[in-house]
């Protein structure tokens, strides 16, 4: 892949569903103060891609969100990351489906609304379609990767102009600067300052730049990765971030005032055809052409980005095998490169998921809550990192010494802490199902079960998940106690980040175990490009 290919495997991955929904869904919770809620989200994953924008190129191997962990902490703290970033990841292909699904239901009864939930949930026949569409996915990926970008670059160039489309032509035709402020619909900010954090993490924001990862994940497919990694990895979150910005001031600007005062404000906002927000206001508003663009878009976009995500899923699943922290089975790959075993094990998830998540509304907290968790190591490794190997050669290095990584740690405690706990104690029972198959996997496969390094893993991550779910319990977001406010949250995870990062610091692994784990990690790709059938 090359550099345009990484880069657009990450906008691609970022531009998805999120951005078909999230305009709405931001503006129901922060009203126009919502636009807030996108800089800021960005200006938080950005912080967190840096780390991984440098560790991506001192280490351009495949699934490196997953290895990163275990270069500095060991066996049980690569696994931990690596059982959370595979749950979120098999979960997103899943989730795109639905949303391609729900807008489809203009076309056909793939989704009905639930008024218990709020959501539009699949029907029988949107179940079939959505086992179709992730056997798609499964097939495309098994052709290999090369096959993936020649689609993925096509297909980000529509995505990319459509969203164009939408901004310019609600901009031009249909723009209401009275809408936002207005008393009568709720001023600015009806949600107050909770509603701008609340957005970020439930609304579908936060979802919808996770997908920078992707020049971290597939840094071992690239041809320069000291260039390209970070080039792909900051430059998709920008462009992005500036896209979602400008989408959520024209969409605030182009809701018809009937929908707003029938509505009675942005809290409750609900207008016809709302399964298809975007396509429901261009209709509105007399743009028939651009609704038919959305809706044709709404399955291009989401299916494109569950694609991405089913090659990544299975490369992290990889990576875990290679770590030996997951079957051996699970690296085995084709003539072509596919770890296909990875794809089916991927392809089934990701049907288990449809059953409890029925819907885009009910699962897109979930995986919020559980890919930025995942994010939180790469911060870790990277201050570690500096400290185990100061020498190590960094082709491309963040300023600020332990400034961004600490920073970028705190966004990613505070962005699952937003999420509330109804999301998040099934994301922690999810974690907890994790450590009860490490233990089975330890039991059955001693002969091939690493050394879990223990000390240098649980003497950290342990404290950090426990802070996270006392926190959520105890908080005001969704379902929790209520203990801690708006203001003492932001404190409250300030000491718990200070406390996990001078942990690790203390706990690392010792420079020689380091520099093992380096050689192996150099053997293993040496090995991935001989199956490859590349020059070593």
């Amino acid at each position: 892949m090359g550099r345009v290919s990484l880069l657009f495997a990450g906008v691609g991955s970022i531009i998805g569903s999120g951005w078909l929904f999230g305009a709405l869904n931001a503006a129901k919770i922060a009203g126009p103060a919502s636009i807030f809620s996108w800089a800021i989200a960005a200006v938080m994953i950005l912080l967190i891609g840096l780390c991984f924008a440098e560790l991506g190129t001192m280490f351009p191997v495949s699934g490196g969100v997953v290895r990163f962990p275990h270069l500095s902490f060991g066996s049980f703290a690569s696994y931990t990351m690596g059982w959370i970033t595979w749950v979120a990841a098999a979960t997103v292909a899943p989730i795109e489906v639905e949303g391609a699904l729900q807008y489809a239901t203009k076309w056909a009864h793939f989704t009905d609304f639930h008024e218990a939930n709020g959501a539009y949930t699949l029907t029988a026949l949107g179940y079939v379609v959505a086992v179709i569409a992730m056997a798609f996915f499964v097939m495309l990926n098994y052709y290999g990767i090369r096959w993936f970008a020649r689609v993925n670059n096509v297909l980000v160039w529509w995505k990319l102009l459509a969203i164009a489309l939408v901004i310019v032509a609600f901009f031009v035709t249909a723009f209401h600067g009275h809408n936002i402020g207005a008393k009568e619909y709720g001023g600015f900010a009806p949600g107050g300052a909770k509603g701008i954090f609340t957005a970020i993490s439930t609304a579908g924001i936060t979802f919808s730049f996770l997908g920078f990862r992707q020049g971290v994940e597939l840094a071992g497919e690239t041809s320069n990765p000291r260039r390209n990694v970070p080039f792909a990895v900051v430059g998709s979150v920008l462009l992005t971030g500036v896209i979602y910005v400008l989408l959520e001031v024209a969409f605030l600007g182009a809701v018809p005032d009937g929908d707003l005062k029938h509505s009675h404000g942005w809290l409750n906002l609900a207008f016809a055809n709302d399964f298809g927000p975007l396509a429901a206001i261009s209709s509105a508003i007399g743009l028939g052409w651009l609704a038919y663009i959305l809706y044709v878009d709404a399955v291009i976009s989401p299916a494109d980005t569950g694609l991405i995500y089913t090659t990544v899923t299975a490369r992290i699943s990889y990576a875990m095998a290679r770590n030996r922290n997951a079957p051996a089975g699970l690296a085995k790959t084709t003539p072509k490169g596919a770890p296909l075993v990875s794809l089916i094990v991927t392809f089934v998830l990701g049907l288990v998921v449809f059953l409890p998540f029925p819907s885009w509304q009910e699962l897109v907290g979930f995986i919020t809550s559980a890919t930025v968790l995942s994010f939180g190591s790469g911060p870790l490794v990277l201050a570690v990192m500096r400290r185990q190997i100061p020498e190590y050669e960094r082709p491309y290095r963040i300023p600020g010494g332990d400034v961004i990584p600490f920073l970028g740690l705190y966004s990613a405690n505070l962005i699952v802490y937003w999420a509330g706990w109804n999301t998040n104690y099934k994301l922690f029972a999810t974690i907890g199902i994790g450590f009860v198959l490490l233990a089975v996997f330890q039991a059955l496969d001693k002969g091939r079960a690493p050394k879990m390094d223990w000390k240098a893993g649980a003497s950290w991550v342990m404290p950090w998940l426990i802070g996270l779910v006392v926190i959520s319990w105890a908080g005001d977001y969704d379902g929790g106690q209520g203990w801690i406010g708006l203001g003492w949250g932001f404190v409250v995870n300030l000491v718990l980040t200070a406390i996990v990062y001078l942990l690790a610091l203390r706990v690392k692994l010792p420079r020689e175990r380091v520099l093992e784990h380096i050689e192996d990690a150099k053997e293993e790709s040496r090995l991935e490009q001989a199956e490859l059938g590349e020059a070593p």
